[in-house]
């Protein structure tokens, strides 16, 4: 919890950002010891539905979600094509129940976490990974478009 922002806090911040017609990308990930536990699911879930939980269908149908493993920021570990890929997949099947099938269906779902120029073609080529949020690469002139075109 980065800066002491609690579930609650995060979910107040994404209705002020859908109440000034802003388009809200909700980060959910885990820590590498709930990932290594097991319990990462969980985690991520409970993420996931207090961000989500109770907003009217368009509200969410406005949001992004980012699945964004804690142990991937910056620090150039990345998930593995296959775990990113069954993480999207698990978020989507979760959003069936937290919301609706067509939300599921619809939200595009992000992957997060040390993307570059060298992952990026290999994650945007998974079947749930609908887009990747660059960090840290975003900076780097000479291979942001990379990046870019890897998702073209």
């Amino acid at each position: 919890m980065l800066f002491d922002e609690t579930d609650e806090f995060i979910r107040s911040k994404t209705e002020t950002l859908l109440k000034h017609a802003i388009r809200p990308i909700l980060c959910v990930g885990e820590t590498l010891e709930q990932r290594e536990s097991g319990n990462y699911e969980e985690v991520v879930f409970a993420q996931l539905g207090k961000g989500l939980s109770g907003l009217e269908t368009d509200e969410q149908l406005r949001c992004v979600v980012a699945y964004e493993p804690i142990w991937a920021i910056g620090t150039g570990k990345t998930a593995t094509p296959e775990q990113a890929n069954s993480m999207h997949r698990l978020i989507r099947k979760e959003l069936e129940s937290i919301a609706t099938k067509k939300v599921a269906e619809k939200m595009r779902i992000l992957y997060g976490g040390s993307v570059n120029a060298e992952n990026a073609e290999t994650l945007l080529s998974q079947s749930e990974i609908d887009g990747v949020l660059v960090g840290g690469a975003s900076l780097k002139t000479e291979v942001f478009p990379q990046i870019v075109k890897a998702g073209s």
